[in-house]
């Protein structure tokens, strides 16, 4: 019996044993999982702005796969949840039971053993009295016979030895008729405990451990078939993943960086050959005739020079050329055609100058360069500091953007003026004066997006003018040649063109302008609350909203008791839905109360 105690109880711990075991792998998967989502969220793109959207094929495919590595994680899960509830929950429970059972039939055991005992006990009492009453009862004999052979005796005594000795013999018959009986019962129970009771226990612990046996080959298959039913999704993910891999393209990524960083710049034209040994040799009568020549060389030269000289090289900036020294050779003297004689400034001198007042330290500040700054932000405003290609498709883009933003106020308007004329030909729906501030602000923002679509548009038109004619212009040495070159330089330095320093202060003008509209607006009406469409509805008529079941709205004026609340969407179209169509709900504060759901 106790051999069995300890291998029931040993097999009672290896169960619980093996449920720990899986204890610790499920929470080996669930970690395991969540790594595998804090590695995926670590590596997904933010995408808090369209420009942050993955493009190249390979980032594409790279997102593809972090989406499956999640998909991948989400099946890990799956496994941790299949173990725990069909495995270790399993087991838990079983372990419960099997306890109790255990229990129960070793309390039969020893219920059994000790009536056993007690049966032992009743019958070795009973042997001892019966060998008790033996022993007085021989006693007894022997003092009769004693007393009979005596002479000298009484008959009294002798009576009296013969009913003792009668008396023990009586009492040792009944006391072996008891111990018999003992003897019997005994006998029987002990028959019936080692053939009956004492198997039939052991029958049932050994069904009770062929069960837990059976349980554990059970838990054993079960272990493995979570594993093994994931393994087709899982085996899906794996394809997903090779099937981005798959999908990256070489070509079109290239082909992106192209499209992305084109600048649209003509490749820089050789350099004129400068001769400075001309005027040594020149004569008194050729003078003229070679000085012309020499300057508009010199012209042509630096024309080139400073168009080239703003664009960005392969690996990093060209190098400036030496400009010489500002000495009293760089002064010369020019003759016109009809022999009049002029001191001309070379262009070195010019340039070495710029460059110094450039490159120094400014000391005290003056309203040119208040200018200049004015110029590089509205050359920011217009994207002048790109390439011609990338400008363009900036152009291109805010264009789109501003058309989007004007179909919008446009519908806006179109609303307003249809609940305006449903507000005057039924006043009890609301007071058609109450819309003119909203009409109003809608015109001004209308206005201003046509303004600012017709502004990038005209840019538009120049860089498209620019991109289509500058091989024509390629070899002019016109300055506003110069100033539209350095206008489109990648550098973003700005130019001292007084058509520029001019054409400044009106577009600042009209900023200013714009920014005292969008303050001198009224604002819309308040939201008071919010409601809930409980049932859809049409909208057919004039000055109603259409809303879906579901929908949430913007409560912008209560029922007045005609049936109908005004309601307004995310979008800022307004209108009036039926009161018993929705669920109202109201807030204490009128404005800034209700948030964008």
């Amino acid at each position: 019996r106790s051999c069995l105690d300890k291998h029931t109880q040993w097999g009672i711990d290896f169960l619980e044993r093996y449920a720990k075991f899986v204890k610790e792998r499920i929470e080996i998967e669930q970690n395991y999982a969540k790594q595998l989502r804090n590695l995926v969220k670590k590596y997904c793109p933010k995408r808090s702005s369209k420009d942050e959207e993955p493009r190249f094929t390979s980032c594409i495919a790279f997102f593809n796969i972090l989406n499956e590595l999640n998909d991948y994680a989400g099946q890990r899960e799956v496994v941790a949840e299949e173990m725990a509830h069909r495995v270790y929950g399993e087991l838990m429970r079983y372990a419960h039971d099997l306890k109790t059972e255990r229990k129960m039939h070793l309390q039969e055991g020893r219920k059994a053993q000790q009536y056993l005992d007690m049966c032992w006990k009743q019958m070795d009492n009973s042997k001892k009295k019966f060998e008790r009453e033996c022993r007085e009862a021989e006693k007894a004999q022997q003092s009769y016979e004693r007393l009979d052979n005596d002479t000298n005796a009484t008959k009294a005594d002798v009576e009296k030895a013969k009913q003792q000795l009668n008396l023990r013999t009586h009492m040792a018959d009944e006391n072996k008729n008891e111990y018999a009986a003992q003897l019997q019962n005994f006998n029987g129970e002990q028959h019936k405990h080692f053939y009956i009771v004492i198997p039939q226990i052991y029958k049932q612990l050994q069904e009770m451990d062929e069960r837990r046996t059976v349980k554990l080959s059970e838990c054993y298959r079960g272990f493995a078939d979570s594993e093994r039913k994931v393994i087709p999704i899982i085996s899906k993910c794996l394809e997903g993943m090779i099937l981005a891999a798959k999908s990256v393209d070489e070509r079109r990524d290239s082909q992106m960086v192209v499209d992305s960083f084109k600048s649209g710049f003509e490749p820089p034209g050789d350099f004129p050959f400068e001769d400075y040994s001309q005027h040594i040799y020149r004569t008194i009568s050729d003078g003229t005739i070679s000085a012309s020549k020499q300057e508009g060389g010199k012209m042509d030269a630096k024309t080139t020079v400073g168009k080239a000289k703003g664009k960005l090289w392969l690996f990093g900036k060209k190098p400036k050329p030496q400009s010489p020294p500002l000495t009293p050779t760089s002064l010369f003297t020019s003759s016109t055609p009809n022999g009049s004689q002029f001191l001309t400034f070379s262009i070195e001198p010019v340039h070495y100058c710029m460059n110094e007042i450039k490159t120094g330290k400014p000391r005290i500040p003056s309203f040119r360069s208040l200018k200049r700054g004015v110029s590089l932000i509205m050359a920011l405003e217009d994207f002048s500091h790109l390439p011609p290609e990338q400008r363009r498709k900036k152009l291109q883009q805010r264009i789109d953007e501003l058309n989007r933003e004007l179909q919008k106020e446009s519908d806006q308007k179109d609303a307003l003026n249809k609940m305006k004329d449903v507000y005057e030909k039924n006043p009890q729906m609301g007071d058609p004066g109450s819309l003119q501030p909203k009409l109003a602000e809608t015109m001004n923002n209308i206005d201003r997006l046509r303004m600012e679509i017709h502004k990038n548009e005209a840019w538009l038109s120049e860089v498209e003018g620019k991109t289509g004619g500058r091989g024509d212009r390629r070899h002019s040495s016109d300055i506003n040649h110069l100033v539209t070159q350095g206008r489109e330089s990648p550098e973003g330095s700005y130019t001292d063109d007084a058509n520029q320093e001019v054409r400044g202060p009106p577009q600042q003008h009209s900023h200013h302008s714009e920014f005292d509209d969008e303050f001198e607006d009224d604002d819309p009406l308040p939201a008071i609350g919010h409601c809930k469409a409980i049932y859809p509805f049409d909208g057919h008529n004039e000055g109603t909203l259409a809303m879906k079941e579901g929908e949430v709205l913007y409560i912008i004026e209560e029922d007045k008791g005609d049936g109908w609340t005004r309601a307004r969407r995310q979008n800022g179209e307004e209108g009036y839905v039926p009161t018993s169509y929705i669920d109202v709900t109201l807030e204490k504060n009128s404005k800034g109360a209700v948030t964008y759901i």
